[in-house]
C-alpha cells in the first residue's frame, strides 16, 4: 500500500469486513469524506458502487482517496470468509500506523467480524484492545457516545464469568482517570463529572450481595477524588441512567459491557459513537455490527458511520 500524497490528511476511513456493510456505508457516506483516506479493496468499492447503483469514481469525485489494500480471496456479501481476516488486520495495521506517523490525526473504523478473524486462528478481541496493542498503550477506554449521554467501560469483550475477577482497583482507577483526562483533552469540558455503576445488583447492598463495591470500587474512587477528579458512585446500575442521575455527569463508567451498552444503545442506537479512549491519535467507529443478514441488500443505514466521522473531526479540531 502507498502512503496518501497529501500532507495534510487528518483522517482515516477502514471499510472493516468485506462481507459486510462496511464497504456500502464507505460509500453511502461518499459526500461526507472529503480530505479522507479510505483504506480498503478498491475492486471491493467498485463492485459496491455497481450494486449501489451509484456514479463510477464516487468516493473519489467526492474528495476522498483511496488506499488500495488487496483482498486474499473474492467476497460474497453476508457469507464470512477466513482468507480475508488477514486484509481486514492489515487495514487496520496501515490505518494505525498513519495515524502514528500523523500528529493530530483520526482513525473511523466500519464494523469488523471478531468470530471470522479468531476462525482465522488470530487472537482477536475487538478494535480497541488491537489498537491499543499496535499503539503499545497499556491501557485504553471503551466509550459510547450519544450526545452528552456517555458510556465508559473498565472492562470490554469479557465472559460475563471473568468481569469480577477483572474489576480491581487499579482497573477501575485507570478508567476513571482517563476518562476525565480525555473529557478535558478531546471534549473540552474543563470539571468532567463523572458517576460510577456498581458491579452487584444494588451496589452490593452493604455487602450482603457481594463485596466488590466495598474491596474495590469505592477505595478506587477515593483515591481519584483524592487526585482531584470529580468522580461519584458507586451507583446501582438499575437507577444509574436515569435522568436525574445523568443531569449531574458527563460520563457514566460501567463495569462490564452489557452493564451500560445496552442503556446507551436504546437510546441512540443508529446515532451513537464508539470511541476509544487513551490512544495517541482520535479513533472513532459505529455502534452496530457487520450485518451480515442485510449486506449487499443496500439497506444499510449510514447514520452511525456518519456520527463517527463528524465525532472524530470534531475531536481533531480541539
Amino acid at each position: 500500500m502507498n502512503r496518501p500524497d497529501s500532507t495534510n490528511q487528518k483522517l482515516y476511513l477502514t471499510a472493516g469486513e468485506p462481507a459486510g456493510i462496511g464497504p456500502e456505508l464507505v460509500l453511502k457516506a461518499a459526500r461526507h469524506l472529503e480530505g479522507v483516506a479510505v483504506i480498503a479493496d478498491e475492486d471491493l468499492l467498485e463492485e459496491t458502487t455497481l450494486r449501489l447503483g451509484l456514479p463510477a469514481n464516487t468516493l473519489t469525485d467526492n474528495g476522498a482517496e483511496i488506499i488500495h489494500c488487496p483482498l486474499r480471496a473474492a467476497v460474497i456479501p453476508g457469507q464470512l470468509d477466513p482468507e480475508n481476516s488477514s486484509y481486514v488486520l492489515k487495514t487496520l495495521r496501515h490505518a494505525a500506523s498513519m495515524c502514528l506517523d500523523t500528529p493530530g490525526s483520526g482513525l473511523v473504523t466500519a464494523p469488523v467480524h471478531k468470530g471470522v478473524i479468531n476462525d482465522a486462528g488470530v487472537a482477536f478481541s475487538g478494535h480497541t484492545e488491537f489498537l491499543a496493542g499496535i499503539s503499545g498503550v497499556d491501557r485504553v477506554v471503551m466509550m459510547l457516545a450519544s450526545g452528552s449521554f456517555r458510556v465508559a467501560l473498565v472492562t470490554t469483550h469479557l465472559p460475563l464469568s471473568a468481569v469480577a475477577a477483572a474489576v480491581t482497583k487499579e482497573s477501575v482507577s485507570e478508567t476513571i482517570i482517563i476518562v476525565a483526562r480525555e473529557l478535558k483533552n478531546r471534549f473540552s469540558i474543563a470539571q468532567p463529572r463523572i458517576n460510577v455503576c456498581g458491579l452487584n445488583p444494588h451496589a452490593g447492598e452493604g455487602g450482603h450481595l457481594g463485596h466488590e463495591e466495598i474491596r474495590v470500587i469505592s477505595p478506587a474512587i477515593e483515591a481519584c477524588r483524592a487526585e482531584g477528579i470529580n468522580v461519584n458512585g458507586p451507583f446501582p446500575a438499575d437507577t444509574a441512567f436515569t435522568k436525574v442521575q445523568l443531569e449531574h455527569c458527563d460520563a457514566s463508567i460501567a463495569m462490564y459491557h452489557d452493564q451500560g451498552l445496552p442503556v446507551l444503545k436504546y437510546a441512540g442506537f443508529g446515532k451513537a459513537v464508539n470511541i476509544t479512549l487513551g490512544l495517541p491519535f482520535v479513533r472513532t467507529s459505529v455502534d452496530h455490527g457487520t450485518a451480515l443478514d442485510i449486506a449487499g441488500s443496500g439497506k444499510a443505514d449510514v447514520g452511525s458511520l456518519l456520527e463517527a466521522i463528524s465525532t472524530a473531526r470534531e475531536m481533531i479540531a480541539l
